[in-house]
């Protein structure tokens, strides 16, 4: 009897172990669930799709996938709230029918879960067209003008006068006479350039911060004095080869002039050449200097052929 009652404990105490060792499988094991807030939407509504995990460690939701006939609107953060995972979705549908939210994989200390597949139904709205006529459609309203509108046809309006004025310019501006076309070819070298460097004077140049202009047509006005008295291309000459063409005309007797004033003329040359190339900048005295060496460059520059003949004539 001992022996019969020891077997019937001993087989008691072997199924209250399995009992045991279930139920603390059971609760080892993660609980994943996947829940939406509702079944069924119209067309273009949202639904909620949760995704929760009673763990949170070692814990990796892949991206919502496999979606048929739905759309995701918004994927929301992990969160956690009292010792759970969770993950929202804002879902959609804009075609009717039936669709299943298929079982999704949630890896759990790196062991594979899957969610239960949902059923989500989605509805036509029903339009009523005889409580709700139908309107046509409106036309497109136009907005008011404004100033910006008009900046591309006022740069056409700016060019037209632009070009209006200069053919006024050309039509009406006053011409030489053929006296005065005459009189001025008919003017000797030395009165020319004497005539031209006070017209110089009057046009304030290097006052007005216009020294590359000024010392540019001062040049000009020396340069063609020498072409016109000497017969020497001075205007397509440079400086040194001006120079040195005058300093042998002087040597030979060629022309009637001191060395001073070749001199003055190679500095005067110089200066300019490093006011129009160099961007030098001379003060107020310097230029008034240049102004009277100009001039006296060219009073003191006379072809020898022109004394000799003054000489025959006395």
């Amino acid at each position: 009897m001992l022996k019969k009652a020891f077997k019937k404990m001993k087989k008691s105490f072997f199924y209250v172990f399995i009992f045991m060792s279930t139920m603390a499988f059971a609760q080892q094991k993660p609980l994943v669930k996947a829940v939406i807030d509702t079944a069924q939407i119209r067309i273009g509504e949202q639904i909620e799709y949760t995704l929760s995990v009673d763990v949170i460690d070692d814990v990796i939701i892949p991206k919502l996938e496999n979606l048929k006939g739905l759309e995701i609107v918004e994927e929301r953060k992990i969160d956690t709230l009292k010792n759970q995972l969770v993950k929202r979705y804002l879902l959609t549908g804009f075609d009717s029918g039936a669709f299943y939210i298929p079982q999704q994989q949630i890896f759990i200390r790196q062991r594979l879960h899957l969610t239960d597949s949902l059923l989500v139904k989605v509805a036509t709205v029903a339009i009523d067209t005889i409580k709700q006529p139908m309107f046509p459609i409106k036309s497109i309203k136009q907005e008011p003008y404004q100033f910006d509108d008009f900046i591309p046809y006022l740069w056409y309006v700016i060019l037209g006068l632009l070009l209006l004025g200069g053919i006024l310019y050309f039509i009406f501006r006053k011409k030489k006479t053929p006296e005065e076309k005459i009189a001025e070819a008919l003017l000797p070298p030395y009165e020319e350039a004497i005539q031209r460097l006070q017209q110089l004077d009057k046009k304030l140049l290097w006052q007005n911060n216009k020294i590359k202009e000024y010392y540019s047509e001062l040049t000009a006005i020396v340069r063609g004095y020498i072409e016109r008295e000497l017969n020497v291309p001075a205007l397509e000459s440079t400086t040194d080869e001006l120079v040195e063409t005058l300093a042998d005309f002087n040597k030979t007797g060629g022309i009637t002039t001191s060395e001073e004033t070749i001199k003055k003329l190679r500095d005067l040359l110089r200066e300019a050449d490093l006011v129009k190339f160099a961007k030098s900048t001379p003060m107020a005295i310097e230029i008034e200097e240049n102004r009277k060496d100009a001039e006296e460059v060219v009073s003191n520059l006379k072809p020898t052929i022109v004394k000799e003949e003054e000489d025959g004539l006395e």
